[in-house]
Protein backbone atom coordinates (compact mmCIF):
# COMPACT_ATOMS: atom_id res chain seq x y z
CA UNK A 1 0.00 0.00 0.00
CA UNK A 2 1.20 3.49 -0.65
CA UNK A 3 1.39 6.17 2.03
CA UNK A 4 -1.51 8.61 2.23
CA UNK A 5 -0.66 12.29 2.47
CA UNK A 6 -3.56 12.68 4.86
CA UNK A 7 -1.41 11.13 7.61
CA UNK A 8 0.91 12.93 10.02
CA UNK A 9 4.11 13.69 8.10
CA UNK A 10 6.42 13.38 11.13
CA UNK A 11 8.40 10.12 11.42
CA UNK A 12 11.04 8.57 13.60
CA UNK A 13 12.91 7.31 10.53
CA UNK A 14 12.73 8.23 6.86
CA UNK A 15 14.58 6.04 4.38
CA UNK A 16 15.24 7.46 0.94
CA UNK A 17 15.48 4.53 -1.47
CA UNK A 18 13.61 1.22 -1.56
CA UNK A 19 16.30 -1.20 -2.70
CA UNK A 20 17.71 -4.01 -0.53
CA UNK A 21 19.66 -1.59 1.70
CA UNK A 22 16.74 0.75 2.32
CA UNK A 23 14.08 -1.92 2.75
CA UNK A 24 16.27 -3.99 5.10
CA UNK A 25 16.72 -0.90 7.25
CA UNK A 26 12.94 -0.39 7.22
CA UNK A 27 12.28 -3.98 8.32
CA UNK A 28 14.47 -3.49 11.38
CA UNK A 29 13.37 0.03 12.34
CA UNK A 30 9.68 -0.84 11.94
CA UNK A 31 10.15 -3.97 14.09
CA UNK A 32 11.77 -1.74 16.70
CA UNK A 33 8.51 0.25 16.91
CA UNK A 34 9.99 3.26 15.15
CA UNK A 35 7.56 5.04 12.86
CA UNK A 36 9.18 4.43 9.47
CA UNK A 37 8.61 5.85 5.98
CA UNK A 38 10.37 4.64 2.84
CA UNK A 39 10.32 7.04 -0.12
CA UNK A 40 11.20 5.28 -3.36
CA UNK A 41 10.90 6.01 -7.08
CA UNK A 42 9.56 2.56 -8.05
CA UNK A 43 10.31 -1.15 -8.14
CA UNK A 44 12.52 -0.99 -11.24
CA UNK A 45 14.19 2.36 -10.59
CA UNK A 46 17.23 0.78 -8.91
CA UNK A 47 19.89 -1.79 -9.64
CA UNK A 48 17.99 -4.67 -7.99
CA UNK A 49 14.74 -3.88 -9.78
CA UNK A 50 16.28 -4.10 -13.26
CA UNK A 51 18.12 -7.38 -12.56
CA UNK A 52 16.58 -10.13 -14.67
CA UNK A 53 17.58 -13.15 -12.60
CA UNK A 54 18.87 -13.73 -9.05
CA UNK A 55 19.80 -17.19 -7.80
CA UNK A 56 22.18 -16.47 -4.93
CA UNK A 57 20.20 -14.45 -2.39
CA UNK A 58 20.25 -16.43 0.89
CA UNK A 59 16.94 -18.00 1.83
CA UNK A 60 15.21 -17.18 -1.46
CA UNK A 61 15.26 -20.12 -3.91
CA UNK A 62 16.01 -18.86 -7.39
CA UNK A 63 15.90 -17.97 -10.07
CA UNK A 64 13.82 -14.92 -9.22
CA UNK A 65 13.75 -11.48 -10.81
CA UNK A 66 15.12 -8.49 -8.93
CA UNK A 67 11.71 -6.84 -9.02
CA UNK A 68 10.12 -9.93 -7.44
CA UNK A 69 12.73 -10.02 -4.70
CA UNK A 70 12.24 -6.29 -4.06
CA UNK A 71 8.48 -6.81 -3.80
CA UNK A 72 8.91 -9.64 -1.27
CA UNK A 73 11.16 -7.43 0.85
CA UNK A 74 8.70 -4.52 0.67
CA UNK A 75 5.81 -6.71 1.77
CA UNK A 76 7.87 -7.86 4.74
CA UNK A 77 8.67 -4.28 5.73
CA UNK A 78 5.01 -3.30 5.42
CA UNK A 79 3.97 -6.29 7.55
CA UNK A 80 5.94 -4.73 10.42
CA UNK A 81 4.31 -1.32 9.91
CA UNK A 82 6.69 0.49 7.56
CA UNK A 83 4.96 2.83 5.11
CA UNK A 84 6.12 3.06 1.50
CA UNK A 85 5.58 6.13 -0.65
CA UNK A 86 6.23 6.05 -4.39
CA UNK A 87 7.68 9.51 -4.97
CA UNK A 88 10.91 11.35 -5.74
CA UNK A 89 12.92 13.23 -3.13
CA UNK A 90 13.98 16.61 -4.53
CA UNK A 91 15.69 18.06 -1.46
CA UNK A 92 16.62 17.59 2.19
CA UNK A 93 17.62 19.81 5.10
CA UNK A 94 20.17 17.98 7.20
CA UNK A 95 20.73 20.94 9.54
CA UNK A 96 17.18 21.07 10.86
CA UNK A 97 15.99 19.18 13.94
CA UNK A 98 14.19 17.02 13.02
CA UNK A 99 15.61 16.45 9.52
CA UNK A 100 13.41 17.63 6.65
CA UNK A 101 12.75 15.70 3.45
CA UNK A 102 11.06 17.39 0.48
CA UNK A 103 9.39 15.10 -2.05
CA UNK A 104 7.27 15.83 -5.08
CA UNK A 105 4.02 15.34 -3.17
CA UNK A 106 4.89 16.77 0.23
CA UNK A 107 7.33 17.60 3.00
CA UNK A 108 8.22 15.14 5.79
CA UNK A 109 10.33 15.21 8.94
CA UNK A 110 12.33 12.52 10.72
CA UNK A 111 14.50 12.09 13.80
CA UNK A 112 16.86 9.90 11.76
CA UNK A 113 17.48 9.69 8.04
CA UNK A 114 18.82 6.79 5.97
CA UNK A 115 20.19 7.54 2.50
CA UNK A 116 19.85 4.49 0.26
CA UNK A 117 19.51 5.95 -3.22
CA UNK A 118 22.12 3.74 -4.88
CA UNK A 119 24.42 4.41 -7.82
CA UNK A 120 22.28 4.55 -10.93
CA UNK A 121 23.02 8.23 -11.49
CA UNK A 122 24.32 9.47 -14.84
CA UNK A 123 27.79 10.78 -15.45
CA UNK A 124 26.97 12.20 -18.90
CA UNK A 125 24.12 14.35 -20.15
CA UNK A 126 22.88 14.90 -23.70
CA UNK A 127 23.40 18.22 -25.51
CA UNK A 128 20.89 20.80 -24.29
CA UNK A 129 19.99 18.95 -21.08
CA UNK A 130 21.95 21.14 -18.69
CA UNK A 131 21.29 24.30 -20.72
CA UNK A 132 17.52 23.94 -20.46
CA UNK A 133 17.29 22.51 -16.94
CA UNK A 134 14.44 24.37 -15.26
CA UNK A 135 13.35 25.76 -18.64
CA UNK A 136 11.62 22.68 -19.95
CA UNK A 137 14.01 19.96 -18.77
CA UNK A 138 12.91 18.28 -15.55
CA UNK A 139 13.63 15.17 -13.52
CA UNK A 140 10.38 15.26 -11.53
CA UNK A 141 6.94 15.18 -13.14
CA UNK A 142 5.14 15.40 -9.80
CA UNK A 143 7.05 18.63 -9.17
CA UNK A 144 6.73 20.29 -12.58
CA UNK A 145 3.93 18.53 -14.47
CA UNK A 146 1.37 21.27 -13.96
CA UNK A 147 3.55 23.71 -15.92
CA UNK A 148 2.90 21.68 -19.08
CA UNK A 149 -0.87 21.69 -19.13
CA UNK A 150 -2.17 21.15 -22.69
CA UNK A 151 1.37 20.98 -24.07
CA UNK A 152 3.32 18.12 -25.69
CA UNK A 153 6.17 16.63 -23.67
CA UNK A 154 8.75 13.86 -23.92
CA UNK A 155 9.50 11.32 -21.20
CA UNK A 156 12.76 9.42 -21.63
CA UNK A 157 13.39 6.08 -19.90
CA UNK A 158 12.31 2.46 -19.67
CA UNK A 159 11.73 1.69 -15.97
CA UNK A 160 9.03 2.09 -13.32
CA UNK A 161 10.04 5.65 -12.58
CA UNK A 162 9.70 6.74 -16.23
CA UNK A 163 6.30 5.10 -16.62
CA UNK A 164 4.98 6.38 -13.29
CA UNK A 165 6.00 9.89 -14.30
CA UNK A 166 4.53 9.53 -17.81
CA UNK A 167 1.23 8.33 -16.36
CA UNK A 168 1.21 11.22 -13.89
CA UNK A 169 1.74 13.65 -16.78
CA UNK A 170 -1.41 12.37 -18.53
CA UNK A 171 -3.31 14.63 -16.10
CA UNK A 172 -1.77 17.68 -17.73
CA UNK A 173 0.03 17.13 -21.05
CA UNK A 174 -1.71 17.15 -24.41
CA UNK A 175 0.58 14.41 -25.74
CA UNK A 176 3.40 12.39 -24.21
CA UNK A 177 6.17 10.93 -26.35
CA UNK A 178 7.67 8.06 -24.35
CA UNK A 179 11.22 7.66 -25.63
CA UNK A 180 12.41 4.15 -24.71
CA UNK A 181 16.13 3.50 -25.39
CA UNK A 182 15.71 -0.30 -25.29
CA UNK A 183 13.60 -2.63 -27.47
CA UNK A 184 11.34 -3.38 -24.50
CA UNK A 185 10.27 -1.77 -21.25
CA UNK A 186 11.96 -2.79 -17.97
CA UNK A 187 8.96 -1.79 -15.88
CA UNK A 188 6.25 -3.50 -13.85
CA UNK A 189 3.64 -5.19 -16.09
CA UNK A 190 0.71 -3.20 -14.69
CA UNK A 191 2.47 0.08 -15.52
CA UNK A 192 3.32 -1.11 -19.03
CA UNK A 193 -0.30 -2.14 -19.63
CA UNK A 194 -1.64 1.18 -18.35
CA UNK A 195 0.79 3.15 -20.50
CA UNK A 196 0.02 1.09 -23.59
CA UNK A 197 -3.69 1.79 -23.20
CA UNK A 198 -3.31 5.51 -22.58
CA UNK A 199 -4.58 7.60 -25.53
CA UNK A 200 -2.13 10.35 -24.57
CA UNK A 201 1.09 8.28 -24.54
CA UNK A 202 2.87 7.48 -27.81
CA UNK A 203 5.69 4.96 -27.35
CA UNK A 204 8.91 5.12 -29.38
CA UNK A 205 10.77 1.89 -28.68
CA UNK A 206 14.50 1.28 -29.25
CA UNK A 207 14.97 5.03 -29.66
CA UNK A 208 17.85 7.08 -28.26
CA UNK A 209 17.67 10.66 -27.03
CA UNK A 210 20.34 12.53 -29.00
CA UNK A 211 19.76 16.14 -27.93
CA UNK A 212 17.29 18.55 -26.37
CA UNK A 213 16.59 21.55 -28.57
CA UNK A 214 15.39 24.98 -27.59
CA UNK A 215 15.53 28.74 -27.82
CA UNK A 216 15.50 29.97 -24.25
CA UNK A 217 13.06 27.15 -23.44
CA UNK A 218 12.70 23.61 -24.74
CA UNK A 219 11.16 23.40 -28.21
CA UNK A 220 11.89 19.78 -29.11
CA UNK A 221 13.94 16.63 -28.67
CA UNK A 222 16.12 15.01 -31.30
CA UNK A 223 15.80 11.23 -31.22
CA UNK A 224 17.12 8.38 -33.33
CA UNK A 225 15.40 5.00 -33.65
CA UNK A 226 17.69 1.99 -33.94
CA UNK A 227 18.66 1.63 -37.59
CA UNK A 228 16.89 4.87 -38.51
CA UNK A 229 17.66 8.52 -39.07
CA UNK A 230 17.53 11.24 -36.40
CA UNK A 231 14.38 13.33 -36.18
CA UNK A 232 13.30 16.25 -34.02
CA UNK A 233 10.01 15.87 -32.16
CA UNK A 234 8.35 19.18 -31.15
CA UNK A 235 7.76 19.27 -27.37
CA UNK A 236 7.71 21.92 -24.65
CA UNK A 237 9.06 19.69 -21.90
CA UNK A 238 11.60 16.86 -21.57
CA UNK A 239 11.47 14.62 -18.49
CA UNK A 240 14.62 12.51 -18.38
CA UNK A 241 14.87 9.24 -16.41
CA UNK A 242 17.98 7.60 -17.82
CA UNK A 243 20.37 5.59 -15.66
CA UNK A 244 24.10 5.32 -15.15
CA UNK A 245 26.61 4.20 -12.54
CA UNK A 246 27.19 7.27 -10.38
CA UNK A 247 26.04 7.55 -6.74
CA UNK A 248 22.76 9.47 -6.61
CA UNK A 249 23.35 12.39 -4.25
CA UNK A 250 22.03 15.45 -6.12
CA UNK A 251 19.08 15.85 -3.74
CA UNK A 252 21.58 16.46 -0.89
CA UNK A 253 22.64 19.80 -2.43
CA UNK A 254 26.26 19.26 -1.29
CA UNK A 255 25.33 19.09 2.40
CA UNK A 256 27.54 16.01 2.77
CA UNK A 257 31.14 15.63 1.67
CA UNK A 258 31.83 13.00 -0.97
CA UNK A 259 34.93 11.17 -2.16
CA UNK A 260 36.51 11.88 -5.54
CA UNK A 261 34.26 9.14 -6.94
CA UNK A 262 31.14 10.86 -5.59
CA UNK A 263 30.53 8.37 -2.78
CA UNK A 264 29.46 9.20 0.77
CA UNK A 265 31.64 8.66 3.82
CA UNK A 266 30.36 6.77 6.88
CA UNK A 267 31.65 5.32 10.16
CA UNK A 268 31.33 1.71 11.35
CA UNK A 269 27.64 2.32 12.19
CA UNK A 270 26.97 3.63 8.67
CA UNK A 271 26.53 7.17 10.05
CA UNK A 272 27.72 10.13 7.98
CA UNK A 273 29.54 13.10 9.57
CA UNK A 274 26.07 14.58 10.26
CA UNK A 275 24.59 13.00 13.38
CA UNK A 276 21.38 11.12 12.69
CA UNK A 277 22.06 10.80 8.96
CA UNK A 278 23.13 7.37 7.69
CA UNK A 279 24.18 6.14 4.23
CA UNK A 280 24.08 2.55 2.98
CA UNK A 281 24.52 0.37 -0.08
CA UNK A 282 25.86 1.60 -3.40
CA UNK A 283 26.26 5.16 -2.10
CA UNK A 284 29.49 3.91 -0.51
CA UNK A 285 32.65 3.36 -2.55
CA UNK A 286 33.72 0.49 -0.27
CA UNK A 287 30.45 -1.35 -0.89
CA UNK A 288 30.52 -4.71 -2.71
CA UNK A 289 27.70 -4.48 -5.23
CA UNK A 290 25.63 -7.45 -4.12
CA UNK A 291 22.07 -7.29 -2.80
CA UNK A 292 22.92 -9.25 0.34
CA UNK A 293 25.75 -6.84 1.22
CA UNK A 294 23.45 -3.84 0.68
CA UNK A 295 20.87 -5.49 2.95
CA UNK A 296 23.52 -5.93 5.65
CA UNK A 297 24.43 -2.23 5.40
CA UNK A 298 20.79 -1.35 5.95
CA UNK A 299 20.56 -3.59 9.01
CA UNK A 300 23.71 -2.05 10.54
CA UNK A 301 22.25 1.44 10.10
CA UNK A 302 18.89 0.38 11.53
CA UNK A 303 20.45 -1.19 14.62
CA UNK A 304 22.45 1.98 15.23
CA UNK A 305 19.32 4.15 14.80
CA UNK A 306 17.37 1.94 17.20
CA UNK A 307 20.15 2.33 19.76
CA UNK A 308 20.36 6.09 19.20
CA UNK A 309 16.64 6.89 19.30
CA UNK A 310 15.91 4.60 22.25
CA UNK A 311 18.87 5.90 24.23
CA UNK A 312 20.72 2.59 24.57
CA UNK A 313 24.51 2.34 24.63
CA UNK A 314 24.58 -1.17 23.19
CA UNK A 315 22.68 -2.74 20.33
CA UNK A 316 19.74 -4.92 21.31
CA UNK A 317 20.23 -8.50 20.09
CA UNK A 318 17.28 -10.08 18.30
CA UNK A 319 17.77 -13.69 17.32
CA UNK A 320 14.10 -14.46 16.72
Amino acid sequence: MDFSLGHDNAYDVIIIGGGPAGISAAIYTARADLKTLVIDKGLTAGALGITAKISNYPGVPGPISGAQLAEIMREQAQSFGAEILTDKVVGVDLTSAPKTVIAGTGTFTARALVLATGSMGRTRTVPGEEEFLGRGVSYCATCDGAFFRDKPVAVVGNNDEALEEALFLTRFAKQIHLIVPTPDLKASPHLVEEAEHSPVIAMRMATRLKAIEGNGFVTGVTVQPRGGEPETVPVNGAFVYLQGGKPITGYLNEQLETTDDGCLIVDEDMQTPVEGVYAVGDLLCTHIKQAVIAAADGVKAAVAIDRQLHGRKRAQVDWS
